[in-house]
């Protein structure tokens, strides 16, 4: 599992400042097509947070996965909101989306 997390996390570095992608995306990205609940154990157990830009990963549909009322769903934001990502008045990011 070792070369599945090495292969996340490389996925995760190339996400640019400004987009956002969804946890599907990263894991098709990596060559683990279905694997999405994996990517999200993977941010889950990142030993150092601020090397690795878990901030832009985020639901299919465009909400984040973690609860606006939690720290990390506040964290989440800040950081989208200062790298320029809006969010409509449902809490769903309006893009841009990582092509």
């Amino acid at each position: 599992m070792d070369e599945h997390r090495d292969a996340i996390l490389a996925t995760l570095q190339a996400i640019p400042a400004g987009h956002v992608t969804s946890y599907g995306e990263i894991a098709r990205r990596a060559g683990l097509p279905g694997y999405a609940r994996f990517v999200c154990r993977v941010l889950r157990e990142l030993p150092d947070r601020s090397r690795t830009p878990w901030w832009r990963v985020i639901r299919a549909d465009g909400r984040l996965a973690m609860d606006n009322s939690s720290h990390a769903g506040r964290e989440q934001r800040r950081r989208l909101q200062a790298e320029g990502i809006a969010f409509r008045a449902s809490d769903r990011v309006t893009g841009p989306w990582w092509p």
